[in-house]
């Protein structure tokens, strides 16, 4: 587990909700409302474990499946919350342009509110929005090699 040097705001929120309301908590993650939604619901997914950014996942077992977990809770919450919405997504900010050093995947349903939010989401490449299926893509466990 990589240790925060300062307090972070989402490892707070993961130890004790008691100042923002959980809409989802397992041993791994937690999902709340962005306290600034851009979309007609816009949740946060967090690991409880503090991984600073999308830089510091690993290709491999543990990682990808923490991700898809992340996504698989993040579509469950929307499908409840917003089924009306025909469309949703989920992604994550890249350095420089994260705003917490804690991993967070962002789940939109769409439409972004107002319109122009949507620029912040824009996956620009190296630098920008990283969509979660791309993310899984590059950390997926590479297969063995048959013999």
């Amino acid at each position: 587990m990589v240790t925060p040097i300062s307090p972070c705001i989402f490892c707070q929120i993961a130890r004790n909700s008691n100042s923002t309301p959980l809409l989802h908590f397992d041993d791994k993650v937690v999902a709340f409302q962005d306290i600034k939604p851009a979309a007609f619901r816009h949740y946060l997914v967090i690991p409880v474990e503090h991984i600073p950014t999308v830089n510091d996942l690993q290709r491999g077992n543990e990682h990808y499946t923490l991700v898809s977990h992340m996504l698989n809770v993040g579509e469950t919450l929307l499908r409840r919350d917003a089924p009306q919405s025909n469309q949703y997504r989920f992604g994550f900010h890249q350095p420089p342009l994260n705003s917490v050093d804690h991993l967070h995947l962002h789940c939109f349903a769409l439409p972004f509110i107002p319109r122009w939010k949507q620029l912040k989401y824009l996956s620009l490449g190296p630098l920008g929005f990283i969509e979660a299926e791309k993310l899984l893509e590059k950390i997926k466990p590479l297969s063995p090699i048959p013999s």
